[in-house]
């Protein structure tokens, strides 16, 4: 049976390729699982930030072993030339605390991501592209990274851009529960009263929603219908 696990933060990462897949939760970890003849995708999140990324893929794994693993989802771009609302292929994740690199099974290409600990602002997506020469950000993938090369398996990172590297947004650090959920609720409250913001938040809302159905169609041209990586047709390719 192969069994490929695909690990974002958020559930609305996810949303455009799992709709339609059996959903459950369990032990605060939201899972999505579309079976077929010799196989299984199983999607996962538990919020943001590597120790989340490490709960959903040992959720998925209690379920049985993997034979490949894909992190995907949001993240924000370190160079003016990348496109928000499109994905891009990572040939390094880079772990911003510990100085590790890890390489993905994925194409060769200059797509290096950087995981930090905290969302970055405009300033530190500065010097985070400085440090690291590298072209995007995230929260998780190099806790999925890690595992991956612990265990054996290939890994491959997919993500789509939400925020330009110009763009200037609010802090959205003081947002994020200490279990890595978005409190929405909140957040709504602060930006209501602060229309300087909204056209930033509308645009930046608009890109993930295109990110999000980019990182469906990349999935899916990764994987075959019996759940294998394709490694035909010149794929993979650094933008779609």
């Amino acid at each position: 049976m192969t069994r490929t696990a695909i690990i974002a933060a958020l559930p609305a990462e996810l949303k455009p390729l799992t709709r339609g897949w059996q959903h459950e939760r369990s032990n605060g970890v939201d899972l999505w699982r579309w079976s077929f003849d010799g196989g299984e995708w199983i999607a996962a999140c538990a919020g943001a930030g590597v120790n989340r990324a490490a709960k959903a893929f040992a959720e998925v794994e209690k379920s049985g072993e993997l034979d490949s693993v894909i992190s995907t989802g949001w993240a924000g771009a370190l160079r003016e030339e990348l496109v928000p609302g499109q994905t891009y292929d990572v040939s390094t994740v880079i772990d911003a605390r510990t100085g590790e690199r890890f390489v993905t099974t994925g194409p060769p290409n200059d797509c290096w991501l950087v995981t930090n600990s905290r969302v970055a602002d405009a300033a530190e997506k500065q010097r985070l592209a400085s440090t690291y020469e590298a072209a995007l950000v995230d929260m998780e993938a190099a806790g999925v990274a890690r595992l991956a090369r612990m265990r054996g398996i290939p890994f491959y990172c997919i993500k789509g851009i939400s925020d330009g590297y110009s763009d200037h947004l609010p802090d959205f650090n003081r947002f994020i529960s200490t279990d890595g959920q978005f409190q929405l609720l909140r957040f709504v409250f602060f930006a209501l009263v602060r229309p300087w913001h909204w056209r930033a938040l509308i645009r930046m809302g608009e890109n993930s929603s295109k990110a999000a159905r980019s990182i469906a169609a990349s999935v899916l041209d990764l994987l075959d219908e019996r759940g294998n990586i394709r490694k035909l047709n010149g794929y993979p390719k650094n933008q779609r």
